[in-house]
């Protein structure tokens, strides 16, 4: 039986949906060793031969894949790619090579931000913790150059236009929740949640009110929080975090508000 190459490729554990969509456009995707430009793309992974930058990759039926969740606390300079370039380290190079399948990142980070990153095979999280109609709020901590005062807060909370580099067009960010930890004259500390699913909106949305930012770290999703976890440290969700991360797609889909 075919099936979307996207969501088996997923389940496999080569990258999200989203990115895999990505692949696919870039030429990086062979079916039966032609390359394929254009979706959808219907495979079936018991007949046909599938091939990421060369690598021909094993699949097996969903039922058969052990479902793998870890929580790593990302350090910078650490890529959320599981496709190296150069000298990169990998996320994945800072979980242990014993693991028994493929892994890939939930809601990337960029190399320059640290913080929560979630791993997994799992293909449908990664859908729902990824797809904007869920919105899962994500925490961030920004270290930022200057004062942020009152108004640009305001501003920011409510949303700011920015443009998408994919389609070319203009769009506005959600509504968010901003707090202030600290603030001085040079510097200010903000923690901003927010259900934004484009990449980079935190960097973006201060560099459009026109305030650099030195530092971001990620510090929760949803019910998923760093704790003690130092950078480089990872470990394994519990089946109760699970549920509660599942849950909580539930309760941002029906519209419930920031946390």
């Amino acid at each position: 039986m075919k099936e979307r190459i996207q969501k088996i490729l997923a389940s496999a554990g080569v990258a999200s949906r989203r990115n895999i969509e990505e692949m696919v456009r870039q030429g990086r995707i062979a079916v039966n060793g032609k390359i394929v430009w254009q979706l959808p793309v219907l495979v079936d992974p018991v007949a046909d031969r599938i091939e990421v930058d060369g690598e021909r990759i094993k699949l097996s039926a969903d039922s058969d894949t052990q479902r793998m969740y870890f929580l790593l606390n990302k350090p910078k300079n650490v890529h959320c790619t599981n496709v190296a370039q150069g000298e990169q380290i990998r996320a994945i190079d800072l979980l242990p090579r014993n693991i028994p399948g493929r892994v890939y990142p939930v809601a990337r980070l960029d190399a320059a931000s640290q913080g929560l990153l979630l791993l997994t095979n799992d293909g449908e999280l990664t859908n729902q913790l990824t797809h904007p109609r869920f919105g899962v709020p994500k925490t961030y901590r920004a270290v930022v150059d200057g004062f942020v005062d009152a108004k640009t807060l305001q501003a920011l909370s409510e949303g700011v236009w920015l443009s998408d580099p994919h389609s070319g067009k203009g769009f506005k960010t959600g509504k968010s929740r901003i707090s202030v930890v600290k603030r001085s004259r040079d510097l200010t500390i903000l923690e901003i949640t927010l259900r934004e699913g484009r990449n980079h909106p935190v960097r973006r949305m201060l560099a459009r009110a026109g305030h650099k930012v030195r530092e971001l770290t990620r510090i929760r999703m949803g019910p998923l929080s760093l704790g003690k976890l130092e950078p480089g440290q990872f470990r394994k969700l519990s089946s109760q975090e699970v549920a509660r991360l599942k849950l909580s797609f539930e309760r941002a889909q029906s519209g419930r508000g920031l946390p």
